[in-house]
């Protein structure tokens, strides 16, 4: 089963634009579920999330803010697949 990754964003922010693109890239090599949440207007995600945006979860687990660095996405997706879930 595939890992299943989820990017908390908003518009209008450039950081969440490169994640985004970068998630896109390696989701199909990679072999991932992508969820992308825009928090814009939704006043519980907007409190949880805006100061770190963009947020990477993976399997619900906060992985990455700011930025998503390929290689330790990479590393990230395999632990996931070897951890029991």
């Amino acid at each position: 089963m595939p890992a299943q990754v989820t990017l908390y964003s908003a518009r209008g922010c450039h950081l969440c634009e490169r994640a985004e693109a970068t998630l896109r890239s390696l989701r199909d090599e990679l072999g991932f579920g992508l969820d992308e949440i825009d928090i814009t207007g939704e006043p519980d995600l907007e409190a949880r999330y805006r100061e770190w945006l963009p947020v990477v979860e993976i399997e619900g687990e906060r992985a990455f803010v700011y930025f998503v660095p390929e290689e330790a996405l990479r590393r990230r997706l395999g632990r996931a697949r070897t951890e029991p879930r």
